[in-house]
């Protein structure tokens, strides 16, 4: 590592070209999995943290890196990356009609009762917070019945437990997507596509 403000976290969102947008199966997932590895370089280098090796355990799980933490997210359209100092995690999905008997298996009573409504992007900000800390944790979805919204700070930070463990969650949206990372006391600088409109 290298002059690094351990303050500070750049998730790095990446959007993947149109001609690998349509790829299937394995070879989008070998594509998008390199994408989200330039992505977790870029992060990286904006933290000032030497790029992690990036290995993972036998669950799949990243696996630190001289004391430097990792993870990845990708979807068709966008890749996400980010390092820090810290176990993170991050998530990015596109927002898209829910049905409800997916609210109601990600949320329970007392989490709809925290949203201000039950709209898709709710679904969504709830999803990628559990997800981050499932992923922060190493656990994955296995983990998604312990993990629960205990509060809602704003319209882009929330608190989630899992195991009496606390974990602030910042959320941004960019093009239809919803991207949360696991912030805690950390400032968040999110790297955002440039448009290219």
């Amino acid at each position: 590592m290298h002059d690094v403000d351990t303050h500070l976290i750049y998730p790095v969102i990446l959007k993947v070209p149109a001609q690998n947008r349509t790829l299937k199966g394995r070879e989008q997932v070998a594509v998008l999995r390199k994408y989200a590895r330039q992505a977790i370089a870029a992060s990286a280098q904006h933290s000032g943290i030497d790029p992690p090796d990036l290995q993972t355990g036998s669950n799949g799980a990243p696996v630190p890196s001289n004391g430097v933490f990792w993870s990845l997210s990708h979807k068709p359209g966008y890749v996400a990356g980010v390092v820090s100092d810290m176990p993170v995690g991050i998530d990015v999905e596109e927002v898209r009609p829910v049905r409800a008997a997916l609210f109601n298996k990600i949320m329970d009573e007392n989490e709809r009762q925290l949203s201000k409504s039950l709209s898709d992007e709710w679904f969504y900000r709830f999803w990628t917070a559990k997800e981050t800390v499932l992923k922060a944790t190493g656990v994955g979805l296995a983990g998604l019945s312990q993990c629960k919204i205990i509060n809602i700070i704003d319209g882009t930070l929330m608190t989630v437990s899992y195991h009496q463990t606390r974990w602030v969650i910042e959320h941004t949206g960019y093009d239809n997507h919803l991207i949360s990372v696991v912030k805690n006391d950390k400032d968040i600088r999110w790297v955002l596509p440039v448009s290219d409109d």
